[in-house]
């Protein structure tokens, strides 16, 4: 894992308008390896969905850069899919959910055929094979976020970055959720950004969980996440390291809110 999917470099965002001037992000550089999970976490108000739009290509920076692959990104790029947090809108209601996950796919000009086969993929991938003929609004939350993951997963992107994906569904799905993103990140290989305001799901999900500090953003710690690659709901929030980590986590939010821009790595 030691080619680098993502690379960003010196990123900075100002924002200007109405005679005043917000400096969003200061200056943030890390890089996302191949096949990485790597969650981000910040107080709210730090720039976390700023940052990723940056990544995404859906804004461009003041100064800095973002790598994929090793090329710029100056717009949305070919090889990244992104999964925000109000799935609803991305989700067009009067198409199936079959076409709905299609409709990138038809965009890339893929073939017919092969079009049936990878959504069918992705269909079963998420749980959904049963629901291909139904409508986005005749599904659940926890499912409308399912069809707004296989849309990705079908687009076979080679970095899926995802925006608080589960901040507006219950705990239980929520739950189901992370463990089918875990679950998808193993099988397929896929490197994942993945930005939540939920302390506990970064410690989870991710094998890093980068704290970014209060605005304007810089990084407050690049935190290793050290548990097994194999979690579950029960073992993983029940073992002590869990624990201890979502505790470093906490207390990095904590300083954060107060203004530390500057402190010192977990042991």
């Amino acid at each position: 894992m030691n080619e680098i999917a993502l690379d960003v470099r010196t990123l900075a965002k100002t924002y200007e308008g109405h005679g005043r001037t917000v400096e969003a992000i200061s200056s943030l550089n890390f890089t996302v390896h191949r096949g990485e999970l790597l969650c981000i976490v910040g107080p709210s108000g730090a720039g976390k969905t700023t940052l990723l739009r940056c990544i995404s290509g859906l804004l461009a920076p003041s100064s800095g850069e973002v790598l994929l692959h090793g090329e710029k990104v100056t717009g949305p790029p070919a090889g990244m899919a992104v999964v925000f947090q109000e799935y609803g809108r991305s989700l067009f209601p009067w198409m199936t959910v079959r076409q709905n996950v299609e409709r990138p796919l038809i965009e890339k000009r893929m073939g017919k055929a092969e079009r049936r086969a990878v959504v069918d993929s992705a269909l079963a991938a998420v749980g959904l094979t049963d629901s291909a003929d139904a409508h986005p609004w005749q599904l659940s939350g926890g499912m409308q976020q399912r069809v707004a993951i296989a849309r990705a997963v079908a687009y076979q992107p080679s970095v899926l970055v995802m925006d608080e994906p589960f901040a507006a569904v219950d705990a239980q799905t929520r739950a189901e959720l992370e463990d089918l993103v875990r679950d998808l990140w193993q099988r397929l290989g896929v490197t994942i950004v993945f930005v939540t305001h939920d302390i506990d799901e970064a410690v989870y999900l991710g094998e890093r969980v980068l704290v970014l500090s209060n605005r304007p953003t810089v990084i407050l710690e690049d935190v290793e996440v050290d548990l097994p690659a194999a979690r579950d709901q029960l073992t993983t929030r029940s073992d002590s390291r869990f624990a201890e980590l979502r505790s470093h986590v906490y207390r990095l939010i904590q300083q954060a809110k107060q203004g530390v821009r500057e402190t010192s790595p977990m042991p």
